[in-house]
């Protein structure tokens, strides 16, 4: 008897184990939504990750998380004066204990979690002489630990729960060519690159569980980190000769991609980069 749609696909190569199959159901509408999904975002009270909350939201997303060492901001109250499923948990990504806590309270909370952005992230403006070892250290265990150990605490749930979960992470631009037309950003670069090459091996390795592991990389995007860019008096010249869309993103302009991303409609989708840069470096 054939396999239905419902039915886990047997691995081309078997080994030990059975995979857990993302196919979709049969009366799945193949609509790209977030209807019914709890996603938890790390750095979502200001920025990139607050503008995700807003187009997880847009798209019929249940709830929305923003896990952040930050106290909500005007911009943050705002959205949760319009969507009152936006709420707020104190939470310091690099520290085990806390995200552990946090991912276990949205599961008392709503019953579940299906999706996260592993978002936070820091950066510094200074030439790599200037650096010395624990400030490397500070924004190496923010970038990269920091978004390790919410993956692997999420997909650890995922498991529990049977969840065929989805886990996006944001690298950037600056994981495939050193920028050109910010401030120094070298270090940076480094922890973004190893975040996208994160995503590709977590992918690998947790499709077994029907968990999928993706990651975006932003181009220029108006946020607290990067407020100075378009008041340089050289800008037009460096995006003239830099090539791309010369402008800032709204930080809402990549939530498609991460709704996509997050969606069932992705069920194909694992172990990718979506750079959503105005192609900036003509990628």
């Amino acid at each position: 008897m054939p396999p239905t749609p419902d039915t886990p696909t047997p691995d081309a190569n078997p080994g030990p184990s059975p995979f857990l199959s993302t196919m979709p159901p049969s009366t799945f509408t193949w609509q790209i939504t977030l209807s019914d999904k709890v996603i938890a975002i790390t750095g979502a009270n200001r920025g990139i990750g607050l503008g995700i909350a807003e187009v997880c939201f847009a798209n019929s997303a249940q709830f929305v998380y923003s896990l952040d060492r930050m106290q909500p901001g005007e911009e943050t109250i705002a959205l949760q004066t319009r969507f009152p499923n936006f709420r707020f948990i104190q939470t310091d990504v690099t520290s085990e204990e806390s995200i552990e806590k946090a991912i276990n309270q949205i599961v008392h909370e709503t019953g579940r979690i299906d999706g996260l952005v592993a978002n936070a992230g820091m950066t510094k403006h200074q030439p790599a002489m200037e650096f010395d070892r624990p400030e490397l250290e500070q924004m190496f265990n923010l970038n990269v630990f920091g978004s390790y150990f919410c993956a692997q605490i999420v997909a650890r749930k995922f498991i529990e729960l049977g969840i065929k979960g989805s886990i996006v992470m944001t690298a950037s631009m600056t994981s495939y060519r050193p920028n050109r037309v910010s401030r120094p950003l070298r270090p940076y670069g480094a922890t973004k690159a190893a975040i996208r090459n994160m995503c590709h091996t977590l992918a690998m390795e947790w499709s077994k569980h029907g968990i999928r592991v993706n990651s975006i990389s932003p181009g220029f995007v108006r946020t607290a980190m990067t407020y100075y860019v378009e008041t340089s008096p050289d800008w037009a010249t460096k995006m003239e000769n830099y090539g791309g869309m010369p402008r800032l993103a709204d930080p809402r302009e990549l939530g498609g991609a991460y709704v996509y991303l997050l969606s069932d409609a992705s069920s194909y989708t694992t172990g990718i980069d979506i750079p959503v840069a105005g192609v900036v470096g003509a990628w």
